[in-house]
């Protein structure tokens, strides 16, 4: 038995689903949405389990689940090592999302991530205290900026709306997923540089443990290969 986790809820799971009836399974829903279970139809052998689109990395890792529907920055930000226990089998084409650095409007001379390394230095300088990154990415995040070497910085953690973080003085700068910008916009936020941290959609992920004859199978019918 293949144990398939997709979106449970919202335009993620409706695509998800279009995604797999236009390759030749129907999934839905066993009843109401407060049931996280579905029925899938043109494939034997697979249980449908609906989760948010955040556990499923971890129930992939774990081995509770074989192969699931989620976004790659979830993937990446919740799993070190992830490469050595999931395979990423296929990109769908929906849920894009760009993982971004932005700043408030009013910092006219930043426009560059060197620009925003001499900003963190003098701010460090004249407050005392590192500049605030508010981020739900901190792992993401902080290699990123290792990366480019910047140091003079801490990440504090967001779980609410991350874009009125500045607003409400609580941080300097954020790192967020955005699909269109226009969130960051009405907030008095721009994106730095040309380049996001990453880019993001949802992508089909299997367990590398689950790999075998049915996975393979599986893939085949829909058209791609382990």
């Amino acid at each position: 038995m293949i144990r398939l986790a997709v979106p449970s809820k919202g335009r993620l799971m409706e695509q998800t689903f279009e995604w797999f009836a236009a390759r030749g399974l129907r999934l839905s829903r066993s009843g109401s949405e407060r049931e996280y279970a579905g029925r899938v139809e043109g494939a034997d052998g697979v249980q449908l389990v609906l989760l948010s689109a955040g556990e499923i990395p971890r129930e992939l890792a774990a081995g509770r689940i074989d192969l699931g529907v989620t976004g790659t920055d979830l993937v990446r930000e919740k799993l070190a090592g992830w490469a050595s226990d999931l395979a990423e089998v296929a990109p769908m084409g929906f849920g894009h999302a760009d993982l971004i650095l932005a700043v408030p409007d009013c910092w006219r001379d930043c426009e560059t991530l060197d620009d925003f390394a001499s900003i963190a230095r003098d701010f460090r300088a004249a407050h005392g205290f590192r500049l605030r990154i508010a981020t739900k990415y901190h792992r993401l995040v902080r290699a990123w900026l290792a990366g480019h070497e910047v140091a003079d910085y801490q990440l504090v953690d967001s779980q609410g709306a991350t874009e009125g973080t500045v607003a409400n003085l609580t941080a300097e700068a954020i790192a967020d997923i955005t699909s269109s910008g226009a969130t960051l916009r009405a907030n008095n936020l721009k994106i730095l540089g040309d380049e996001p941290i990453l880019r993001s959609q949802a992508t089909l992920v299997a367990s590398r443990a689950a790999m075998g004859p049915e996975m393979t199978a599986l893939l085949a019918q829909l058209g791609l290969r382990a």
